[in-house]
């Protein structure tokens, strides 16, 4: 549709509620915005197109075509608003990272509760704790807490366990209470999760005056071991609250949110309190903003993090007006279940508050800013090295990972503009190239990976200006030969490791090698490079080898734990070396009495006649 038309459609449009999505001349979903009344809102945005920020007037000129959904109200609008945007990310939307990104600890509902980390919360009558900054945050927080309350952070099931092994070697060293030796009882051990719940909660010093109680208790009854440790727990749990190691930004009670601006790039900073402590703080850049955009941009932020967080503190003040505060308001209270105060600070400690949050605001765009151009530097360096003409804005990284020649997986990171790019990267499964073939598993994987960008395929769009493969000259002439058949010229180079495992040159497909160890700034682009496809590879194998392990008939045999599993892969190779392994070759992995039931298990399967060959193609492709 012309522009002209668009806004004759507009122009027919209700005052009523309700919900418009615009959509580019392919189809695609590139706007969601929710309105109080859709003809004043939609027909705004094709009229008077020189009051409009720069993104907008770029937004319009590519829609083609809108669609509304009328709602009983503007509350009911803003709810549909936040569901679609999640379901569709639009382009165009202010949309935050993946849920990955702010992980949650996981309280599970049972006899003995464990913690766990999890993407997001569940309707499951567990108890969450968080968002986190990330999974690493959540880590640390969990591992610092159950060492401060000696609480196990073992894999064994209670009271399943309980007096079936011997304690482990963090009971002996004082790290763990040794729930599975039986000499802890449920009560107690509930009572340690209890306090550990407080200080994830940011209680830590109502829990410290708990914990000074006891200890006084026990040194007046003459339990001085006790006291002692009571003692110890009390110093860790303030250690703990000071340094801020626990978060708990979806159970504060006052989030200041805060947007800056440098050039055409956002940074929103949302500071988490606790009983007036600042307990963590989050970041997120949008791209291509002005400041006209402020408040658009704050109100995304809102709708899409607590949206997914589920839950509101009492009160949360932004840096700029919101136009729709009021429906806001309303939307946080549901979550909240009950009031919360949507305030624009201009005085006293709320306005401190905000300065603090603008002032981080604009460290992290400088910071940011400092950090790209030093990439961009190092860029530039490593096409003179090269040889390149200009320095790569797309840089796709390579790596091949096998365990003993079995379960061979690939993975693509992307480097673009000097950013990691997570939404571009690709992992592959390598389905012809067998035992251990390294140059047949890149040759597969770069066919595979170009293919698809031969068929259109977006999201393998668009093809690199620069390839890094993890190996040596072998590994680049089986991607130059994928190449060569379809008439493409990307540089490709691998990326050579010394002895300590890190990459020391590049080398091209006639075997030359460009040195890197005399320019650290070139030297720290690859190796990091290197490390993020490695470690991307890395996990992808251990995702299929877990689900491999789970899925395993070895797991139906008296004896064979994830472990043994595990080692009998690793020795073997495949299932049916391991079904086709005599009782003396198994008992080298395992013992005696484990092949023992192993081998029955297997002859047993046979004299019933099954089929193991076919049953062990299945298990090697989950």
């Amino acid at each position: 549709m012309t522009h002209e038309e668009l806004k004759e459609k507009a122009l027919l449009l209700p005052l009523l509620p309700g919900v418009y999505i615009m959509k580019d001349a392919q189809g695609a979903i590139i706007y969601i915005g929710k309105a109080k009344a859709l003809k004043n809102r939609v027909s705004q945005y094709f009229a008077n197109l020189a009051s409009h920020t720069p993104k907008t007037v770029k937004m319009v000129s590519q829609i083609n075509e809108f669609e509304t959904i009328i709602t009983g109200t503007e509350f009911e609008a803003l709810l549909l608003e936040c569901a679609l945007i999640k379901k569709h990310k639009p382009k165009y939307n202010i949309l935050l990272k993946d849920d990955k990104g702010y992980p949650f600890l996981r309280l599970s509902k049972e006899a003995y509760p464990r913690f766990s980390i999890v993407s997001k919360p569940a309707e499951d009558g567990a108890r969450y704790f968080g968002p986190y900054a990330g999974r690493s945050g959540a880590k640390k927080a969990l591992e610092a807490a159950l060492q401060t309350f000696k609480l196990p952070d073992c894999s064994l099931q209670f009271p399943r366990d309980i007096g079936k092994r011997r304690p482990c070697l963090n009971a002996h060293i004082g790290r763990c209470c040794a729930v599975c030796s039986g000499e802890v009882s449920q009560q107690e051990y509930n009572r340690l999760i209890g306090q550990m719940c407080s200080l994830l909660d940011g209680k830590y010093q109502g829990l410290v005056d708990d914990l000074e109680k006891e200890m006084e208790q026990a040194a007046e009854e003459m339990l001085f071991e006790r006291a002692a440790a009571l003692r110890d727990r009390m110093r860790a749990v303030q250690r703990l609250g000071k340094s801020q190691l626990i978060f708990s930004g979806a159970l504060s009670d006052l989030d200041v949110i805060a947007c800056d601006f440098r050039g055409s790039r956002a940074c929103v900073v949302i500071l988490n309190y606790i009983g007036g402590n600042l307990l963590d703080k989050k970041k997120e850049f949008f791209d291509g903003a002005s400041e006209e955009d402020a408040g658009d941009i704050i109100e995304g932020f809102i709708k899409q993090y607590y949206a997914m967080t589920q839950r509101s503190p009492r009160v949360v003040l932004t840096s700029h007006e919101l136009e729709d505060w009021e429906t806001l308001a309303q939307w946080l209270a549901m979550l909240r279940r009950g009031k919360v105060y949507l305030q624009q600070p201009q005085r006293g400690e709320k306005r401190k508050q905000m300065e603090l949050a603008l002032e981080n605001a604009r460290q992290e765009l400088e910071l940011l800013e400092k950090r790209e151009q030093k990439t961009a530097k190092s860029l530039e360096l490593l096409a003179q090295i090269l040889g390149l003409p200009q320095p790569p804005s797309r840089v796709e990284a390579y790596d091949i990972s096998n365990l003993a020649g079995a379960d061979a997986v690939a993975s693509m990171t992307v480097l673009k503009d000097g950013r990691f790019a997570r939404s571009a990267y690709r992992r592959f499964k390598i389905k012809e190239a067998q035992g251990g073939d390294d140059y047949g598993s890149m040759a597969e994987t770069l066919r595979r990976r170009l293919d698809r960008a031969a068929e259109g395929d977006q999201s393998f769009l668009p093809l690199p200006d620069l390839m890094l493969i993890d190996g040596g000259q072998g590994q680049v002439n089986a991607v130059l030969e994928q190449m060569e058949g379809r008439g493409l010229d990307i540089p490709v180079f691998g990326m050579v490791k010394d002895d300590r495992h890190r990459t020391r040159a590049l080398v091209d497909g006639q075997g030359r090698e460009f040195g890197i160890r005399t320019l650290p700034a070139v030297f720290a682009l690859v190796g990091n490079l290197q490390e993020e496809t490695h470690r991307f590879a890395i996990e992808y194998q251990k995702s299929l080898r877990s689900k491999s392990v789970k899925g395993s008939v070895l797991a139906n045999i008296p004896g064979v734990g994830e472990q043994r599993i595990r080692a009998l892969r690793r020795k073997f190779g495949s299932m049916a070396a391991i079904r086709q392994a005599s009782e003396e070759q198994l008992a080298a992995v395992t013992n005696k009495t484990v092949a023992r039931q192993i081998r029955l298990y297997f002859d047993g399967q046979e004299s019933c006649g099954e089929q193991p060959e076919a049953k062990a193609r299945e298990e090697e492709t989950p």
